[in-house]
């Protein structure tokens, strides 16, 4: 688990770019390299091309669903000191008596992690094209991950309302 720590995160927005660079250091001068622009003759403007090592790449920016707010994280390594976790059954009030509720406090670890930037849309580029949103995997795994996340965190009430909807 993470604690995260927030400072005074700048907007930001992450790139997912469809190659790999192998170097994981700071640049001196990010536009030498990659300089995103709009084509103002675009019926849809909002299509981002860029050259990268010869490649021609189209970026589609990508919304983040309404209520939900990216985080860029740096970890830094420190530990805070352990805390002791009652079993999940005993949380919730379950004295069922089973198996799990007889395991002794959990001990957790606690990481911490300085919350650098914040986002509320990234852009997801393509070679020669821009992605198809409906077959990309990573715009795919995102609205997937959303909808897993909420249907973990929402109350049973919650739950049932949504599979109705449904």
């Amino acid at each position: 688990m993470l604690s995260i720590q927030s400072s005074q995160p700048q907007k930001v927005t992450p790139n997912l770019l469809p190659l790999r660079i192998s170097h994981n250091g700071p640049i001196h001068s990010a536009s030498r390299f990659f300089t995103p622009s709009t084509d103002p003759s675009s019926p849809s403007n909002n299509t981002q091309h860029a050259h990268f090592r010869g490649r021609h790449l189209h970026g589609t920016p990508v919304a983040l669903p309404e209520g939900y707010t990216g985080a860029v994280l740096h970890l830094t390594g420190r530990q805070l000191p352990p805390t002791r976790r009652q079993p999940q059954e005993q949380r919730h009030g379950d004295e069922s008596g089973g198996e799990d509720a007889e395991e002794e406090d959990m001990d957790v670890q606690l990481g911490v992690a300085d919350q650098v930037g914040e986002f509320d849309e990234l852009v997801v580029w393509g070679h020669g094209a821009p992605v198809e949103e409906s077959r990309d995997a990573y715009v795919r795994g995102l609205e997937e991950w959303v909808g897993f996340a909420e249907s973990m965190h929402c109350d049973e009430d919650e739950q049932e309302t949504q599979e109705k909807k449904t």
